[in-house]
Formats: structure tokens, sequence, C-alpha cells
């Protein structure tokens, strides 16, 4: 099945099922807003839906990472020695060190997902509700553009 085919099979999908599917592949870690903003458009769905629903998938994903991060390390960090850090830990610890939660929230998808980003963050202290305020400006923002360039793709193929 070609992409007509399939754009035609989410046309004659109801839009709730489109903004579930959408919503769940936004909560996946690396297809995240980004990658399903771009999928939704790919197949068919409206640009706003489809952004929105990635979105919402990839915020609710984020915030519950936040918050069961920020409890663990509050829970370990009176129970415990700290251990010490991979290299991967310390690699993302010089990044907050050098750009702080604006520039890790918005640059660190380039990289990793957001939700081990915004889990790195709170586990180094970041404040909880500035992780998750950031968070959600970066997504949104990479959601936006994506789903952006997919349109312009679509456009460009179409014209």
């Amino acid at each position: 099945m070609g992409l007509e085919g399939l754009q035609d099979r989410v046309a004659a999908t109801d839009a709730v099922w489109q903004w579930l599917v959408l919503l769940l592949g936004g909560a996946i870690p690396f297809v995240e807003s980004y990658g399903a903003s771009a999928i939704g458009v790919l197949v068919g769905v409206p640009f706003g839906l489809a952004v929105a629903a990635a979105v919402v998938g990839n915020v609710i994903s984020m915030v519950a990472v936040v918050t069961v991060g920020d409890a663990l390390r509050r829970r370990a960090r009176s129970r415990r020695e700290p251990r010490p850090p991979s290299a991967r830990t310390e690699k993302l610890r010089r990044r907050f060190d050098r750009f702080g939660v604006p520039g890790v929230s918005l640059l660190g998808q380039t990289v990793l997902p957001s939700q081990i980003t915004s889990g790195a963050l709170v586990a180094f202290g970041a404040d909880r509700r500035q992780v998750i305020a950031w968070q959600v400006v970066s997504i949104v923002v990479w959601g936006l553009a994506f789903g952006g360039l997919a349109t312009a793709g679509l456009y460009a193929v179409e014209g």
C-alpha cells in the first residue's frame, strides 16, 4: 500500500482514533511529538490535530517521568550514598551546567528523548516545575517544526 492508500484509510478512520493513535505515538520515546506530528501529517491527519495529539501524548509521558523521577530521587537521597555517575550521565550533567534547564530542554531532543532528558534534569536537582514548563515549550516547538516540515514536504511532492 502506497502513501495515497494509507492516506485514504486514515481519512476513513474516525478522528477520535486518529487522535488516540497519535497521542500514543507522542508518548513513545524517540517518536515523541516531532515524530508523531510528522507521521500524522504524512498519513493525512490535519496539521492541528496531528500536532496537538502528538504534543499531548509526549507531555503526559514526560510529566509522568518527571513526577516519578523526582519522587525516586528524593527517596534515594534520604536512604543511601550516591553512586558514581555513568559516562552518559556526566555528558548530560556538563550540558546541564552549560545550558541550564531551558537550553537542555530545547536542545536535548536532538540527542535524547524528552522523557530521559527531563528525568536527568530532575535527577541533577533541577526544579520539577521549571523542567516541566521548559519541556512543554520544547515539545510544542519540536512538534510544530516537524509537523510543518512534513506539511511542506507533502506540498512539495504534490505540487
